[in-house]
Order: structure tokens, then C-alpha cells, then sequence
């Protein structure tokens, strides 16, 4: 790993650095990016700032860690939603996803890559830019899915898979803010099977021709 790397040659780090990382993913996640200090980020993680320098990074290297650990964790199910059969199944599981990653008991409500990139300032603009290119990934991605979709005939001809992608991203961060305000995962998920209720279909699509 990159972060054994810099650790000095001969001396053990004495930390676990795996559950380091996961406690500033979750600093992270219930602070935003400015609003996790150093000071907050190195009391969760046990370690030093010197530790953590020498571990991840500076701050902005950690949050690129973090983020990439909120992915392939609590946000796997993007990538799991696009291995359903249908373009309608996908759209449910990803949304179903967000509402159960954004809920989910014992972690902080909302978002990591929504919270992080509300409100920061100029000298946080890499990272804000960072989180914006994690989210059109998850658009692209999307698009893709329902590009294929149109080609085997499960999405009608004229649908258009970005503008699909693009509203189900912005239902999918809007259940994130919603979620970090509190609202129920109920009412999140009632709100989740609305968004899909009119999905279009190709036999919608003959039926209207």
C-alpha cells in the first residue's frame, strides 16, 4: 500500500491504519470537509498529526482516501444497482440504495459526497471539484447503463439516457439532504418508489405510437 510506503523504514507504525481511515471517512461524512478539523480527524483516528502525515497524507490526500473508502463501501450500491436486468430495477436499487446508505443506523445521516462539497471555501476548491467529478461519475456510469438499456429495447428509442441519469442523481442527492435533515426513512423511501412510478418503458413507447 502507498501509505506503508512512507512510514519509516524499521520502525512499526503502531496504529491500525484501515480502521484509522474508516473513522475519518466517517469524520468526514458527519462534518463536511471543512468542517472536520485536524483536531477532529486526528482524536478519532488515535494518532498524531505526524502519524497522519506520514500515514495518508495531508488533509486533502486524506479526504481522497476517505472518499474512495465511502465508495467502495457505504456507496456500493451504485455500482451494484447497475448490475440489475432492467433500467427500471436499476433506478429502484439505486434509489432504494441511497435511502438505506443515507439512513442507515449508527452512521451519519446523508451523503459523504453530497455533505462534504455544500459549503466550502476557495482554499477547498480541489476538493470541490473532487466531489463534483465523483458525482458526474456516478451520472456517467448511469448513462451508460440506460444507453444499453436503449439498445436492447428495454428503454424506448427516443429516451434520453443522460437526462435519465441526471434525474435520478438529483432524486438521489435530494434523499441525501433529506436524509441529513432528519426526514424518515420511510417517507425517504415512499418518496424513492414515486420518482420511479412513471419509469418509461418500450411497450409505453409502442402503446403511445
Amino acid at each position: 500500500m502507498q501509505a506503508q510506503q512512507k512510514a519509516s523504514p524499521g520502525r512499526p507504525r503502531g496504529f491500525d491504519a484501515d480502521a484509522a481511515l474508516e473513522r475519518a471517512m466517517r469524520v468526514f461524512w458527519e462534518h463536511g470537509y471543512e468542517g472536520a478539523s485536524l483536531s477532529a480527524l486526528t482524536d478519532a483516528m488515535g494518532i498524531t498529526r505526524t502519524s497522519m502525515y506520514a500515514a495518508f497524507g495531508n488533509k486533502e490526500e486524506l479526504f481522497q482516501k476517505a472518499l474512495q473508502r465511502y465508495t467502495e463501501g457505504p456507496a456500493s450500491y451504485a455500482v451494484r444497482a447497475r448490475q440489475q436486468p432492467t433500467a427500471r430495477a436499476v433506478a429502484t436499487a439505486f434509489l432504494a440504495g441511497a435511502v438505506e446508505a443515507t439512513t442507515h443506523p449508527g452512521d451519519p445521516a446523508g451523503c459523504m459526497g453530497v455533505q462534504a462539497g455544500l459549503a466550502v471555501g476557495e482554499a477547498s476548491r480541489r476538493t470541490q471539484e473532487t466531489l463534483a467529478n465523483w458525482r458526474n461519475d456516478a451520472a456517467t456510469m448511469l448513462r451508460e447503463r440506460f444507453t444499453r438499456a436503449i439498445d436492447e429495447g428495454d428503454l424506448p428509442a427516443d429516451t434520453d439516457p443522460e437526462l435519465l441519469a441526471r434525474y435520478l442523481m438529483t432524486v438521489g442527492n435530494g434523499i441525501a439532504v433529506q436524509a441529513a435533515s432528519g426526514v424518515a426513512p420511510e417517507t425517504l423511501q415512499a418518496v424513492a418508489e414515486l420518482a420511479v412510478q412513471n419509469w418509461p418503458t418500450a411497450e409505453q413507447s409502442h402503446r403511445d405510437h
